[in-house]
């Protein structure tokens, strides 16, 4: 999956790839009097079972006689050097899965198509925001939104019935009022580490915030605005019912591990993170429930990153109108509901998101996707990430900080890097 939502994005050598990797050959007889075409398609490890991409191409080869597909699974380990060289080749795949949040990287390059003109073909208007908008780059769209996960809340249904708690909570207000009571009698409330910088973002986008924003061409920080210290006293508020550790993040412990331990009410995380938790302690199966992270008001939930992959058709593709059908096929209604229903992701629609009712979990998260948002759309936000600025920031509030001072320092941080020109 594109973003990967443990600290997500993917990792990004050379590998040895042109050769190996590179598109079919556009054309060849069939037989049968008719052209044939070859298409590569790039898709990512462990991305769709072997199931639903057997069921994709069959169901493509069937609407399109004389079009063959050659799906390649791509490894995480090293992929960011390898696309952006075979977007530079003149042997390049003709369609290539990519994180939501590596499209501005990518278009950068000048080797992704510019695919404005097909949106409304597409259905864009009912796209998933933090998925549409990374996809777009001053203004045009290059990555086409293709599935999506976000966090929701994990919670322990036993600690819940043991507090009085009956329903989950809708507003941010009530989620601190429930926590609050969960956190009593040596169980905490909520583990949630000081470094879940994600989850922050959440809060500072409720309050109408932004991590940065561009204002005519010029980068800036947006954590200290009034907006994200809202945002930010949030965080500590919720934080503090609990006992996570302020100068870590959800791997330093395993946050799942301490889930499963049994005295953890609440967790933040994507529901596939139960899987987990459930493996570490079976006694726990069939005892955890979800619920979107609650927002301001009860009838919008919280605001969620949302991670996820894009399409993009390289610019060195042989086969553009070929390689546009396949990203329109695996865009559309049958595909989505064919993934949606086995690998429990958010269909790219908002329309599409009752494919998933019945499921709770998958519930949550596609009510938490329609809050959905992403990073801001710079080349340069990876090297923001990579520097831990937002890590450090929260840590350095947790810990008794000066919440706008340490944000006058981070975003001054922040600017600096994305406002540098390669």
């Amino acid at each position: 999956m594109g973003y990967r939502l443990h600290a997500t994005a993917a990792v990004l050598t050379l590998a040895a790839c042109l050769t190996a990797c590179g598109s079919s050959e556009p054309s060849a007889s069939t037989g049968t009097g008719r052209s044939s075409t070859g298409l590569t398609v790039w898709i990512m490890r462990d991305s769709f079972s072997d199931a639903v991409l057997d069921r994709f191409r069959t169901g493509f080869r069937a609407s399109h006689p004389g079009t063959t597909l050659d799906i390649q699974i791509q490894e995480w380990d090293g992929i960011g050097q390898k696309v952006t060289s075979a977007l530079a080749s003149n042997d390049a795949p003709d369609v290539i899965e990519v994180g939501n949040t590596q499209v501005a990287e990518y278009a950068a390059s000048g080797g992704v198509k510019d695919l404005t003109d097909k949106v409304a073909d597409l259905g864009g208007g009912d796209w998933l925001p933090g998925l549409a908008e990374p996809g777009k780059v001053d203004g045009r769209q290059y990555g086409i939104p293709w599935y999506a996960a976000n966090r929701v809340v994990i919670y322990n249904k036993d600690l819940f019935a043991k507090a009085g708690i009956t329903a989950p909570p809708r507003t941010r207000q009530e989620w601190l009022e429930v926590t609050a009571k969960l956190d009593k009698g040596g169980d905490q409330g909520i583990y949630l580490p000081g470094q879940n910088w994600y989850t922050l973002a959440g809060f500072i986008w409720d309050e109408g915030g932004d991590l940065a924003v561009n204002q005519g061409g010029t980068w800036k920080g947006g954590l200290g605005t009034p907006q994200a210290l809202a945002g930010v006293r949030f965080y500590a508020s919720l934080q503090a019912l609990g006992e996570g550790p302020k100068d870590s993040d959800e791997a330093r412990p395993p946050q799942f591990d301490v889930f499963a331990k049994g005295d953890v009410a609440q967790l933040i995380a994507a529901p596939g993170g139960a899987t987990a938790i459930e493996k570490a302690n079976p006694e726990l199966k069939g005892k955890l429930g979800f619920f979107p992270i609650p927002g301001k008001s009860a009838d919008r939930p919280g605001a969620v990153f949302t991670g996820g992959s894009d399409l993009i058709i390289p610019e060195a593709s042989k086969n553009q109108e070929a390689a546009y059908e396949v990203v329109k096929a695996l865009t559309g209604e049958r595909f989505q509901t064919d993934m949606a229903r086995e690998m429990r992701y958010v269909p790219n629609r908002v329309s599409f998101a009752g494919v998933l009712d019945g499921d709770e979990a998958a519930a949550a998260m596609a009510a938490g996707a329609a809050n959905g948002h992403a990073t801001p759309n710079s080349p340069n936000w990876a090297a923001v990430e990579a520097k831990n600025l937002i890590k450090e920031y929260l840590t350095k509030v947790l810990t008794g900080g000066d919440p706008a001072v340490e944000a006058g320092k981070a975003d001054q941080s922040i600017a600096e890097i994305l406002n540098t020109t390669s």
